[in-house]
């Protein structure tokens, strides 16, 4: 992208790019922020004893501690006795008031109020100017933090909004087939406007039912309404100005089934769940499901922090070098690849879900396999498959969603089982990598010609390793954070800008990297770079779940898993159903979009019929990934095209002599996947589990 603009920036970055890192880091900021003001809290108290009661500056009393007693509790029994009487008729006459009760009542209420007073005069004198200083940078901290937790959906929706504008422009939504004729782009962006107008129409809607009721509407909810309408509408006017702005590139002519299959996968599930509640009388139906996408909103700003990281990722030397440890072995690219798949396996876990890696990390995978030797069809099958092994193992977001929203699961339980399905797929994985259509004999170079080698291509990764282990001490130690599901999302990004700051300095007047091919940007267009990318590929990502939430709903309203019974007499029956529609689920559905939808409806039937909550949840996950990696939606292979670009995959299609060959992208995930799945769901009922 050129930067002829105002400093050197295009308009793109100046109006998407930079807002949107303001908004990734502002993310950042309030939860370590909430870290640091816990640590705060913790040193108040150590060096203060008792500083909870400090932060903020004691009231005087408005009790008297000197009356005294007797004539108080004259003053009382006079005042009793002069009360008028109760005119209604009581059943029971009230008990006379014993003198020495009260007078031990006045005694203890003339102790406390001492006792207050006391307080009051000790508190006073222990803040000092060093209590003035810490309490209002601790109170800082603390009201920077609560404006965080409340700025948290404004932040997700204007990012959302903001990022999918990006991806509308530059024609970066996800898509069975990209736009390449002039009738690609017509139809598309005719079915975009279409949509993003019942999208307008919608969460217009929904502001008017927020006040069908007459009452008031809090001032959020009422600045979150008017951010979904003033973001949808900009939305509409662009898919509109780009419909009748050809691009250049645009070839003349065009098939109407292939500008279908290039209309964006929100734009089709918008028009179907659109269709569906304006036929029901519920227009306000998206705008809905959207606002309840905002109840999880850490998660899904977790889901974007995930893909800067990535993004991050892949301006760095890092991956490079690690494939560098690997290549004095000589590996045959199969085997080359399954050590990458495997590799990805615990970043994957980290970022949540196998979209999310392959939009992160895909490139890096597909370009660093290339390098190494592998065949386009090769690397393209290890890109969609890098993010499929580590969904089930530990810190997973995705596995504390199902945790969260199933009560019958625990976290400990889910990963525990999710380590065994892991060695399963690897291990199928490997076999099928090292049996089926292996064009390369399997030998590897000697220990004593690739191990000397190894070690030193691992003297290059040794800072990294000391960068990365210096920010998990910090945050282990200073904010007492270690790196979990919970704290993973707003760590990496620490680490990674960590990574590129220690290139800016090492780096610096060295115009190669280590393939000696690419410049060094250097530490500020590394991160322009990284967050020009990440603006699109958020907003297509997050775009496409909030549409695949009001899909889930659509399935939910209409009934369908009604139709189905309760519960199954065989768990063997209830388990082929389950697997079907699980699969189904995967190849249409976002993966928390599914998981919530399943949590609500199929779940039951599972556990009714005999089958271990554990078991069906490990099913799902398994069956979801072979639904990413299924035709005709395959998702995965959607979002590796997508980081990939379209020119590598329609030259993939023209290697190979067999059909295997021509199509090993798709093929080999199915059987590892598909293998994966038919073992998980039905090896445990075999046994007994």
């Amino acid at each position: 992208m050129e930067n002829n603009g105002l400093a050197k920036r295009s308009t793109r970055e100046w109006i998407s790019s930079l807002p949107a890192c303001i908004l990734l880091l502002s993310v950042v900021i309030f939860s370590s922020g909430s870290d640091i003001h816990n640590q705060m809290l913790k040193m108040g108290e150590q060096i203060w004893g008792g500083y909870y009661k400090l932060r903020i500056d004691p009231q005087l009393p408005t009790c008297d501690a000197t009356f005294d007693v007797d004539v108080r509790l004259q003053e009382q029994l006079l005042a009793e006795q002069e009360a008028p009487a109760d005119d209604d008729m009581d059943l029971f006459d009230e008990d006379p008031i014993d003198p020495a009760v009260l007078r031990n009542s006045l005694i203890n209420a003339r102790k406390d109020c001492g006792a207050k007073h006391a307080e009051f005069e000790g508190l006073k004198d222990r803040i000092s100017s060093g209590v003035v200083v810490f309490r209002s940078v601790e109170l800082f901290v603390s009201d920077l933090v609560a404006f965080g937790l409340t700025a948290q959906r404004f932040i997700l929706a204007f990012l959302v909004l903001l990022c999918a504008a990006t991806a509308t422009m530059t024609r970066h939504h996800i898509a069975m087939r990209s736009m390449q004729t002039q009738l690609d782009h017509t139809v598309s962006f005719t079915l975009q406007f279409i949509a993003n107008s019942m999208l307008f129409i919608s969460v217009l809607s929904f502001r008017g039912l927020s006040h069908a009721g007459g009452g008031d509407v809090d001032l959020p909810k009422e600045i979150l309404h008017d951010l979904w309408i003033a973001g949808f509408g900009l939305l509409t006017i662009i898919s509109a100005v780009k419909l009748f702005k050809m691009p250049v590139d645009a070839k003349p002519g065009g098939k109407l089934s292939h500008a279908l299959l290039s209309v964006p996968l929100y734009t089709t599930m918008c028009l179907i769940s659109g269709t569906y509640f304006a036929l029901s009388g519920h227009v306000a139906g998206i705008g809905i499901y959207l606002d309840k996408m905002m109840d999880l909103s850490d998660m899904f700003l977790s889901v974007g922090l995930y893909i800067w990281v990535g993004m991050m990722l892949k301006e760095t030397r890092l991956a490079s070098l690690i494939f560098a440890l690997f290549k004095p072995w000589k590996m045959p690219p199969e085997m080359l690849a399954v050590v990458a798949v495997v590799a990805a396996a615990i970043p994957t876990a980290y970022t949540g879900a196998s979209g999310i890696f392959v939009i992160a990390a895909g490139a890096v995978i597909y370009h660093e396999l290339r390098e190494a030797g592998a065949r386009r069809q090769l690397a393209l099958a290890a890109t969609a498959m890098s993010g499929s092994l580590g969904v089930v193992l530990r810190p997973c977001l995705l596995v504390v969603v199902i945790a969260y929203l199933n009560r019958e699961v625990t976290t400990d339980e889910l990963f525990d089982w999710g380590i065994w399905v892991f060695l399963l797929t690897a291990g199928l994985f490997l076999l099928v990598g090292l049996t089926v259509n292996r064009q390369s004999k399997l030998q590897l170079a000697p220990v004593s010609e690739a191990f000397p080698a190894m070690v030193t291509a691992f003297k290059a990764l040794v800072p990294y390793i000391l960068v990365i282990a210096a920010i998990v001490l910090f945050y282990r130690w200073a904010l007492d954070v270690k790196i979990d599901e919970f704290s993973a999302a707003r760590v990496l990004p620490v680490i990674m800008l960590g990574i590129l700051f220690y290139e800016h300095i090492t780096l610096r007047g060295n115009n190669n990297n280590v393939s000696g091919e690419l410049d060094h940007k250097g530490l500020e267009n590394s991160i322009r770079s990284a967050t020009n990318d990440t603006t699109s590929e958020i907003g297509a990502l997050l775009l496409l779940i909030g549409c695949s939430v009001s899909i889930g709903g659509v399935i939910e309203r209409s009934g369908v898993m009604e139709m189905f019974p309760h519960s199954f007499d065989s768990p063997w029956h209830a388990m082929a159903l389950l697997v079907f529609i699980l699969v189904i689920l995967g190849m249409v559905m976002d993966a928390f979009g599914a998981v919530i939808l399943v949590s609500a409806t199929i779940a039951t039937i599972g556990y009714n019929s005999g089958i271990h909550p554990v078991h069906f949840w490990m099913v799902t996950l398994v069956a979801f990934e072979l639904g990413y990696m299924s035709p005709p939606v395959a998702l995965n292979h959607l979002l590796a095209r997508q980081v990939v670009g379209q020119e590598e995959v329609e030259l993939a299609l023209q290697e190979g002599d067999t059909f295997y060959q021509r199509h090993e992208r798709i093929i080999m995930p199915l059987i590892v996947m598909g293998l994966s799945l038919i073992i998980v769901a039905f090896a445990p009922l075999a046994i007994g589990y």
